[in-house]
């Protein structure tokens, strides 16, 4: 299973080498123009705007995002077994984008940047169908090294899911609109052939039981990332077998949920085998999202009682970047191992954003109540005692590394998903 590779042993990054220089001539020769910010009204979109750059790629003039950016000056820095811009932060701000336009119509430049976002990770599929991740400082395209290449994975189906996003706001530019129709198509024939609709086998795991038949056999996590551009899709064409991938991926998200209101883990969804991450989880929210878009009450009653259960437990016990679980002969279940840091926003916004969710289908307060205080997270109120998002510079820090110690530096995906955390809080407003 992919494992996030922003998150060091230590929750600090480290190079092999200082290439900043490079990275910076290489933007001075090929950008396109100096981007027009977006404004942002109530929200600071400043440091969204400083990651954000426009190159000449493949002969077409693009987007993308930063994906370091180091303090105290916050300029970028490069992994030199990656690269600078990947499609996972592209396709996580095409949804950011999608999301604030929709709210702010006339914000052209935001329209500007969805649509150039949306190209760069057009130009990033590859034949087989799935999408590369990175680019590297020379602007070719990293097909080999693990977390970029070309399969049923992460930033595969955030692409599909931040393409489908802007669809919706594109679908009027027809020759932008018939390239995310044919790149779309063309992986969801990957994802239809790699991935079972029929047959449910589990295996056990330190006793525990979990699918085999999702994306890397048990990732509940990458199965919800999949369902949000899936339920997309469907939405847009009414694919009868897109239909059945949700059906039978959120059965498999299902399975892996453990305990209940009484017994740890209290009712929580695990992310892969026996583990639970922070980090991308999403389940609870995309079972919420599909249970109302089909009408199917066991998909949302299963997110309910990870929401009504699990996310009190963390806010009573403190937040964790991961642990580990067994059965025990009783069917109860113990904790093996628990790692505490990195915490980080990413980890953050799936609980809020599953809570907030939970209130727009039950209109419950208790739900609007738990989103808000898990949100205190950014204000001080977590492992160091400090300030996580800035308000007048739009600066998110990329987490905590230890008791009353910060990540200062403040990345792509820190910086977007705590907007995409600001966004939906805003419009409860």
């Amino acid at each position: 299973m992919f494992i996030n590779q922003r998150l060091k042993k230590n929750g600090l990054f480290k190079y092999k080498e200082n290439i900043k220089p490079l990275l910076i001539f290489i933007l001075t020769v090929v950008s396109c123009k100096t981007p027009k910010p977006i404004a942002g009204n109530k929200i600071n979109f400043s440091h969204f705007n400083h990651l954000y750059k426009e190159i000449n790629f493949h002969e077409k003039d693009i987007g993308i995002i930063h994906i370091y950016s180091e303090y105290p000056d916050y300029q970028f820095e490069i992994e030199p077994d990656e690269g600078f811009a990947c499609v996972d932060d592209a396709a996580r701000a095409l949804v950011l984008l999608s999301t604030y336009i929709k709210a702010h119509k006339n914000d052209i430049e935001a329209y500007d940047k969805l649509k150039k976002l949306a190209e760069f990770v057009l130009q990033m599929q590859h034949k087989n169908g799935y999408f590369n991740n990175f680019i590297k400082s020379d602007l070719s395209v990293n097909t080999t090294y693990r977390t970029s290449v070309a399969e049923a994975n992460w930033w595969s189906f955030r692409a599909l899911w931040g393409l489908e996003s802007a669809y919706e706001l594109l679908r009027f530019n027809k020759a932008v609109a018939g390239n995310i129709e044919v790149a779309v198509a063309k992986l969801l024939m990957a994802i239809k052939r790699d991935i079972p609709i029929h047959g449910t086998m589990t295996k056990v795991i330190k006793k525990v039981e979990v699918p085999t038949w999702l994306p890397q056999q048990s990732a509940a996590d990458q199965s919800a990332l999949l369902i949000l551009g899936l339920l997309k899709n469907y939405k847009r064409t009414g694919d009868a077998h897109v239909k059945k991938l949700i059906d039978i991926l959120a059965k498999g998200i299902m399975v892996m949920q453990k305990g209940d209101a009484n017994k740890y883990p209290y009712g929580v969804f695990l992310s892969w085998q026996n583990q639970w991450h922070a980090w991308g989880n999403s389940q609870a929210y995309a079972l919420l999202k599909a249970g109302q878009q089909f009408n199917n009450q066991d998909y949302i009653n299963s997110a309910l009682k990870e929401v009504d259960n699990f996310y009190p437990y963390v806010l009573k016990n403190g937040f964790a970047e991961s642990f580990w679980i067994k059965k025990n002969e009783d069917t109860s279940f113990t904790e093996i191992k628990r790692n505490q840091y990195p915490q980080i926003v990413y980890g953050l916004r799936p609980m809020i954003w599953a809570s907030l969710e939970a209130y727009h289908y039950s209109k419950k307060e208790k739900y609007m109540t738990l989103a808000t205080a898990l949100a205190q997270w950014l204000k001080g109120q977590n492992d160091a005692k400090s300030i996580i998002y800035h308000p007048n510079t739009g600066i998110c820090y990329d987490g905590i590394i230890g008791n009353n110690k910060v990540n200062k530096n403040s990345g792509a995906e820190s910086a977007i998903e705590c907007l995409l955390i600001l966004l939906e809080m805003d419009k409860l407003k």
